[in-house]
């Protein structure tokens, strides 16, 4: 018989603090009755692609759960039952509105806000609070981290970076108030540092960089905590632990592989932006980037994420994809086949790395169920098409139950420029926010759930 333990329990070393995964000893039947069980909090994530896709060959054909992917969404075939494709949601923001020309900038800035961007370059930016941290407002102080921004490129919140628009506008979706557009994290490291390494209160950076420059696993640290732990718990409790602690390790190898493999690139001169964050391998980057956003669920850190793949307008390249011209600058194909080959690969690419997060979220426990029982993932961009730059027919697919609050496993066709901002209104509704509207909203939206 376990011995019953607080939900918040962490093991302990030297600056160290490291949440437990949820286990059986956290749930009294006193507490939760029959069941054993707590309840599982609904988590929001909200995913980012840049530059639109190449739209006339990415919608699904059919309704309801008898649709079939197109063969840029083929890779989600595995996760079906998983996913609720998403056609007919417009950003009627992220148009020029007499603003002129600015497309990408508008994109990022009305994706999670639903609001129109002042346009300029300077100092006097003004968005509207994007739906994340509307979320973060509402149920951020439930968690250690009230919500996590995470990218893989950095980007400058002055200057110009499209068309008169702030550099601000395009390298971030989330915004706490409409002067204030939050940075995103790069760097795994630093990300999995801010989530389990926290030194004596007072302590300098100086002091901070030698304590983590001796570390060589956290694992090393709370071992003997652990050890401690598992003799007042039972045996799929130790498993769990046993597992999670395996998991953790796998993370920092990975971070580690990672840090070498940017060292060898810069010290052999391949050519990679230090300041921005964004190293070659941007497969690897992303998985990393998500092994730590779920790790961030899984132990209830944070209930809300957002992650932008890539900036809005953004000319990576992607090796890995033997494709060496810059993402921005293929989608102004104008019809060149060649070009348009290379947009679907990375649009294709795009779906394979979606479908591999949501079988990791089906492998995850979460409570009585996995994390896409508990979880609403929406992944999508604010331009349909970047070669026409439009913003309606927009790339949407969401992910996960949200507890109940979606029925996946379908394709829902919208009316035609219904806004997304309906979508991310009834996100909110899911974790039990009352608000009449959310960007230009014109209420939620319809058939979430059948």
């Amino acid at each position: 018989m376990s011995q019953l333990i607080p939900r918040r329990t962490f093991l302990r070393g030297l600056g160290t603090a490291l949440a437990l995964p949820y286990l059986d000893a956290m749930a009294p039947l006193s507490l939760w009755g029959s069941t054993g069980a707590a309840p599982t909090p609904t988590r929001l994530a909200y995913l980012f692609i840049p530059n639109g896709v190449h739209q006339p060959q990415w919608a699904p054909t059919g309704e309801g759960p008898d649709w079939q992917p197109s063969k840029i969404l083929e890779p989600l075939v595995a996760v079906r039952d998983d996913v609720l494709v998403i056609s007919g949601l417009a950003h009627g923001n992220a148009r020029a509105l007499g603003d002129g020309p600015g497309d990408h900038a508008r994109s990022a800035a009305c994706y999670l806000t639903g609001a129109h961007p002042v346009k300029t370059a300077g100092d006097d930016i003004h968005n509207g609070i994007s739906v994340d941290q509307t979320a973060a407002a509402m149920i951020g102080p439930s968690t250690i981290i009230p919500s996590l921004q995470m990218g893989t490129e950095g980007g400058r919140q002055s200057g110009n970076c499209d068309s008169g628009y702030s550099c601000a506008y395009s390298s971030t979706i989330s915004w706490s108030g409409p002067e204030t557009p939050l940075l995103h994290e790069t760097r795994a490291r630093a990300l999995f540092e801010r989530m389990f390494l926290r030194g004596p209160a007072g302590e300098t950076s100086e002091a901070r960089r030698r304590r983590l420059a001796k570390r060589s696993s956290i694992i090393d640290y709370v071992g003997a905590d652990a050890r401690r732990l598992s003799r007042l718990l039972g045996s799929d409790d130790r498993r769990r632990i046993d597992e999670y602690l395996a998991g953790v390790r796998d993370i920092e190898r990975r971070i580690e592989r990672l840090d070498l493999l940017e060292k060898m690139e810069k010290e052999e001169g391949v050519d990679f932006d230090f300041t921005s964050g964004a190293p070659r391998n941007i497969r690897e980057h992303i998985r990393l980037m998500h092994e730590l956003m779920l790790l961030a669920f899984r132990l209830d850190l944070t209930r809300i994420v957002t992650f932008m793949w890539a900036n809005e307008g953004s000319n990576r390249s992607y090796p890995h994809l033997e494709i060496r011209e810059g993402h921005h600058t293929l989608t102004h194909h104008k019809g060149a086949e060649n070009q348009v080959d290379m947009v679907r690969r990375i649009n294709r690419w795009q779906m394979e790395e979606l479908a591999f997060l949501i079988e990791r979220m089906g492998q995850i426990e979460d409570g009585e169920g996995t994390l896409l029982d508990s979880t609403i993932l929406v992944h999508g961009s604010a331009i349909g098409d970047g070669n026409r730059h439009n913003h309606d027919d927009l790339p949407v697919i969401v992910a996960g139950r949200g507890n109940g609050t979606i029925d996946p496993g379908r394709h829902l066709v919208a009316p035609k420029n219904t806004p997304m901002s309906n979508l991310l209104l009834s996100t909110l509704h899911a974790i039990g926010s009352d608000a009449p509207r959310h960007g230009d909203s014109s209420g939620p939206l319809g058939g979430l759930t059948v």
